[in-house]
């Protein structure tokens, strides 16, 4: 057996300040992909994923015991048996959603009553997919918002409006000619953990200073990024990426590694390029802006970067 692919997602804009309401824009990412499969033959990976599936399958039982969503979990369990895994290029820890892909898998094969990317996807069912992802994905996260796997199953760019309000967006063509700017990651070389960053955020945000620095200046350059972006407006778009920069490496230090301080700062200070966080941080890939790629590149040149996005 080998079940459809699906694909890695970027978080754009709204890293933690979702949680707070701000605009959020998410986008697939086609470079990493994964699919459930069978083999004859498992090496020491396929087995690893194979005892993790083992897991999540207890874990599928008590959220079904809820009454979320139901699922097909003698035929799930029969696969597993079979040695079943999930065979995934997706880099685990690196903020694009390794474990997303694997949700919207499962949900794809084994969910009754499953609600398809073919039907017409009113708000209400959107929400509903986007709560059955979150109480699935919190078996990896610990608390999960179901976005990445929402991305992921439907492989459509989306647009977080607020906590309860979600659509499908369209974002600007990319034509790659005469294009110099870019969205881009750049590898850390580390691998992140969303769980410690999350709780670090959630105890800043029980102090009154940090509470107000996020709906004052994050989410403001946050949700007026978003509207940038959309709208195609490049000259704005980096006249406010440049202030989220800013309050990003200001506020959220402990999310982006020591050694990538003075990187972050150097890009604010010659305006090569801006960098922020690319999901909860803490390693993994960082995500970059610029206007003229050669010159990030070359400001850059002791990292590896890829090209997200043309602008």
């Amino acid at each position: 057996m080998k079940g459809p692919l699906f694909y890695s997602k970027i978080l754009l804009f709204g890293e933690y300040g979702i949680i707070k309401d701000s605009k959020g824009l998410s986008i697939p990412y086609n470079f990493f992909k994964g699919a459930l499969k069978v083999s004859e033959t498992p090496d020491r990976e396929a087995i690893k994923s194979n005892n993790n599936l083992k897991e999540f399958a207890k874990y599928l039982e008590e959220i079904q015991s809820k009454g979320v969503v139901k699922f097909d979990l003698k035929k799930l369990r029969a696969d597993i048996d079979a040695g079943m895994y999930f065979d995934s290029s997706i880099p685990q820890g690196y903020g694009v959603g390794s474990s997303g892909a694997l949700v919207a898998a499962v949900y794809d094969e084994y969910a009754y009553d499953k609600i398809t990317v073919l039907e017409n996807l009113t708000r209400d069912k959107l929400l509903k997919l986007k709560e059955i992802f979150g109480a699935m994905e919190s078996f990896f996260h610990g608390s999960s918002s179901g976005l990445d796997p929402l991305n992921s199953y439907l492989s459509l760019p989306i647009l977080i409006h607020s906590k309860d309000n979600i659509e499908p967006a369209g974002i600007p063509s990319q034509s790659v000619e005469n294009k110099k700017g870019a969205v881009f990651l750049l590898d850390s070389g580390i691998v992140g953990e969303t769980a410690p960053m999350v709780s670090i955020f959630m105890e800043n945000m029980k102090q009154e200073g940090f509470r107000s620095m996020l709906k004052n200046q994050f989410v403001k350059y946050t949700d007026a990024c978003v509207d940038d972006f959309l709208k195609g407006d490049v000259k704005s778009l980096f006249s406010n990426i440049k202030e989220l920069s800013h309050v990003v490496l200001d506020n959220f230090k402990p999310m982006i590694p020591k050694q990538f301080h003075s990187l972050w700062q150097k890009g604010i200070e010659t305006n090569d390029y801006y960098l922020k966080l690319c999901g909860s941080g803490g390693g993994g890939y960082i995500l970059g802006f610029t206007q003229d790629f050669d010159k990030a590149q070359a400001s850059l040149k002791d990292y590896k970067l890829e090209v997200v996005y043309n602008f």
